[in-house]
């Protein structure tokens, strides 16, 4: 589960930003006891969060730096900074502008790690992993590197003998260093790329054109547990089930219905409304997070839902009993209440017209706005959150 994720230098985001899925304290939790999750290691842990914020105003740039990150755990190649994901304005005033990322996480092992890496064009700057056993333990440096200005890297922390025979012989030819001291058994290291390859899942939807088999047939698996039917029929109560086309199951399945005659209709995916094409895909993500513990960013998965269905996501969601996390940005803050949320759930995005940078925050910083004042859209509105494209 993630605690926190901060980066900067991405896109539209020039300064640090920060994303927290911590639950606030006090009487709040009280009233939203399924809104979080308890662990074992202090860190109480929020199941969703929804992100709001006008057209190109950052929300798809948030969950593509999260896609960027976890592509660099993807394979072993150079890793360097791509200039079109580099702010433009920091490309323009900065010599050498280098992208920052660092996240914290509850691990499949229940320990708790940092990564943090900064790169630029020629690769990696910096390199850190950290780790902890508890919410207010001291961090316990398993490595720390910098590049220094003769193109080597230095240690800065770390005494495994692994981290040393890496630096020794690299080249930063390849991969993340990391990745290379899991490929040497180093256990701290295999849990953090573990998580990062099979744990997290920014913006991906589903579909037939996939490029690896393996990642269809684990789709294919979800579809046919009868769970998923009972999370795919949100979308309509009258599906009483489904005819899987292993081929191209996101378009040539068969949905089954039965209206109130009891009468039996099928309808192939691809024939079905948009709105019941889009949700059989996103289904697979929802089961996922309750039932596979995932972390999921879903870009939008709302354009094509009305708010009560997305009220019903939600609500399923939080009601299970799991250790997976549903984030999803949304332009409709109509379904947003304070009934629903707690304030730490729900965060915006705005792009400052004059710099054309995207900046991230949390109903949280808004005092103004209390749990009796329910009626966040009017505030919304009125431009006094932001996240408006006429603020």
């Amino acid at each position: 589960m993630i605690i926190r994720y901060m980066f900067d230098n991405f896109c539209s985001f020039n300064e640090e930003c920060e994303f927290f899925l911590e639950a606030p304290g006090g009487k709040v939790k009280k009233r939203f006891p399924d809104n979080y999750t308890v662990t074992q290691t202090g860190y109480d842990l929020l199941k969703t969060a929804v992100i709001v914020g006008e057209n190109a105003g950052g929300k798809s740039n948030f969950i593509n730096g999260l896609k960027y990150l976890k592509s660099l755990f993807d394979t072993n190649s150079k890793v360097q900074s791509v200039n079109a994901y580099i702010n433009a304005d920091a490309l323009v005033k900065e010599k050498e502008p280098k992208q920052r990322f660092d996240i914290a996480f509850l691990a499949n092992n229940h320990v708790i790690y940092e990564y943090e890496v900064v790169i630029d064009t020629k690769g990696i700057y910096s390199e850190k992993l950290a780790k902890s056993s508890q919410r207010k333990k001291a961090e316990h440096i398993i490595f720390e590197i910098t590049r220094d200005l003769k193109e080597k890297y230095i240690m800065q922390a770390g005494k495994a003998k692994e981290i040393v025979a890496v630096l020794k012989n690299s080249n930063n030819s390849n991969g993340l260093f990391v990745s290379k001291l899991a490929l040497l058994g180093n256990e701290d290291a295999v849990a953090t790329v573990e998580w990062m390859l099979n744990s997290l899942y920014p913006g991906n939807i589903p579909s037939d054109q996939v490029d690896n088999i393996v990642k269809q047939e684990a789709d294919i698996e979800i579809i046919k547990d009868s769970r998923y039917v009972e999370i795919f029929r949100m979308v309509d109560y009258s599906i009483c089930g489904i005819e899987i086309d292993e081929e191209k199951p996101y378009s040539k399945t068969l949905v089954v219905r039965k209206n109130a005659q009891g009468e039996i209709f099928k309808r192939e995916l691809s024939q079905d409304s948009t709105g019941v094409r889009e949700f059989f895909a996103w289904a697979v993500q929802i089961f996922r997070v309750v039932y596979e513990n995932k972390v999921v960013f879903a870009d939008e998965m709302d354009r094509v839902l009305n708010p009560i269905l997305s009220d019903r996501v939600i609500a399923y969601i939080n009601g299970m009993n799991h250790k997976g996390q549903f984030v999803f940005s949304t332009h409709n803050v109509l379904h947003l209440n304070l009934k629903t949320y707690m304030k730490e759930q729900i965060y915006f995005i705005t792009k400052n017209k004059d710099s054309l940078t995207s900046e991230l925050y949390s109903l949280a910083d808004f005092p103004e706005v209390r749990y009796e004042n329910t009626k966040i859209y009017e505030f919304y509105m009125k431009g006094i959150l932001g996240g408006t494209a006429f603020e």
